[in-house]
């Protein structure tokens, strides 16, 4: 006897990595500032997870895991391609929503600014202020403690007001 099931199970890969598409791809975004760059590595992270599959299931941390294959990934292209990216391309930064001219020009100076900062900060940085992830999925993100999360991102903030104020009074 067969039976019939009126539904489709969903695959590792449709249930708990392509549900992170959306984040993946803006952070891949942040970092190459090229949307087909930023599509291809974040394919490339896709094709491997379908192959790690079985071993990603009981990994302990997959979104930390997919962020650092993506880093990889990222860092693999600009080797191979002898250039590192900076955030030079900052102007394609574009608001979910409609928001001054003001707004927008510091938000941008923003972006830039993050370049200043040391690795680390500005990804927490960016998974927080950009992504909107919380302290924990952060640390759950990176592999790192809540209090390395919380010292960063104070570091950060404090790093980028410091050159916000310093390129004020230089003008």
């Amino acid at each position: 006897m067969r039976l019939h099931y009126p539904f489709k199970m969903k695959t590792f890969f449709e249930e708990h990595i392509w549900p992170q598409r959306g984040k993946l791809y803006r952070l891949a975004f942040s970092w190459v500032k090229d949307r087909a760059l930023a599509e291809d590595v974040l394919q490339n992270v896709f094709e491997k997870s379908v192959a790690r599959q079985k071993e990603l299931s009981i990994h302990a941390n997959l979104s930390g895991w997919l962020v650092l294959s993506l880093k990889n990934e990222v860092l693999t292209h600009f080797r191979q391609n002898k250039k590192m990216d900076t955030l030079e391309n900052a102007n394609q930064f574009q608001a979910d929503e409609p928001q001054s001219e003001e707004v927008t020009e510091s938000i941008q100076k923003v972006m830039l600014l993050l370049n200043e900062l040391p690795e680390k900060q500005r990804d927490i940085f960016q998974l927080r202020e950009v992504e909107g992830l919380d302290y924990s999925e952060i640390a759950s993100y990176l592999d790192i403690s809540l209090d390395q999360v919380k010292v960063n991102l104070h570091r950060a903030r404090k790093r980028i007001r410091e050159l916000i104020i310093n390129q004020k009074l230089a003008k």
